[in-house]
């Protein structure tokens, strides 16, 4: 059975960082992409970050790019989001999601069939 369990998600100040982990279990770990993806209240949900477990590559979202950095270990298999420099609009409940196989495009939320249940992050002063 696939789980994908957030963790590490708060309260910040504007400025502010925080690291956000996914603990995935029930598959074979190193074919995978892993994404975080982030919804905020009245708002679709938006791709963040992925990675591919396979090779490390990883990618993101031209907003987020330079803030936040994903990255994973392999032996706890694992997979970060830090997220550095927060700002108001980073307020969401953020998913982690996997997809086996890898897709070519792992922005894409539609490519995956495995979600966490989510971590509040909320910016604020």
């Amino acid at each position: 059975q696939v789980q994908l369990v957030e963790s590490g998600g708060g309260w910040k100040e504007p400025g502010g960082s925080l690291r956000l982990s996914c603990a995935v279990s029930g598959f074979t770990f190193d074919y995978y992409a892993t994404g975080w993806f982030r919804q905020a209240p009245g708002k679709e949900r938006e791709a963040v970050s992925c990675i591919n477990t396979s090779d490390g590559s990883t990618y993101y979202s031209d907003s987020m790019k330079g803030r936040f950095t994903i990255s994973r270990d392999n032996t706890k298999k694992i997979v970060y989001l830090e997220m550095n420099s927060l700002k108001f609009e980073d307020t969401a409940v953020y998913y982690c999601a996997a997809a086996d196989p890898a897709p070519l495009n792992c922005l894409m939320r539609e490519e995956y069939d495995y979600w966490g249940q989510g971590t509040q992050v909320t910016v604020s002063s």
